[in-house]
């Protein structure tokens, strides 16, 4: 059970990317996915989600989101959430990108997430020509190292909109 304090702290913890009753919403939610009733949301448990189950990114996600308490699962989310910064999305993109966590994306890391993305609609060469084309593009080589703020270079300043949703209901 939440407390009106816990429900202000996580809100707190998550930027208020979501209000009160959203945040009740998703521990309900919470509460459905932890089966085992640990306080911690494994990555099986996640998997029973089909819209997570089917994203083509779900086994990056998955190393997201294996062992998330409460809190860490909103913040998680509040990524997805229409009330969250820009940087903050560019910054959950990047985590994406970085598999590995040590805050540097590489040619390849990119090049799994494209092939991760489109499947064998297109050949490992197209896939290769079209991020090449991308990051020259934007001024950088195959050879680049990314960090955070080349991802809030290029992504900030591109007009992009990044909008992604996560129903709470």
């Amino acid at each position: 059970m939440l407390t009106q304090y816990d429900i202000e702290e996580v809100q707190q913890h998550c930027n208020h990317a979501f209000s009160q009753q959203e945040i009740v919403s998703l521990y309900e939610r919470f509460c459905q996915l932890d089966r085992n009733n640990g306080g911690f949301i494994s990555a099986e448990e996640f998997l029973s989600v089909p819209e997570f189950a089917v994203n083509p990114l779900s086994q990056r996600l998955l190393r997201m989101v294996d062992g998330l308490n409460f809190k860490e699962f909103v913040a998680f989310l509040s990524a997805f959430s229409p009330h969250a910064t820009l940087h903050q999305k560019i910054e959950f993109i990047f985590k994406v990108y970085d598999s590995d966590g040590n805050g540097k994306v590489t040619f390849t890391d990119m090049l799994d997430v494209l092939r991760d993305l489109t499947g064998t609609f297109i050949s490992e060469k197209q896939r290769e020509q079209v991020l090449t084309d991308v990051l020259d593009e934007a001024g950088y080589t195959k050879d680049s190292l990314m960090i955070l703020s080349d991802f809030v270079k290029i992504l900030g300043n591109s007009g992009l909109k990044i909008e992604v949703e996560v129903p709470v209901d």
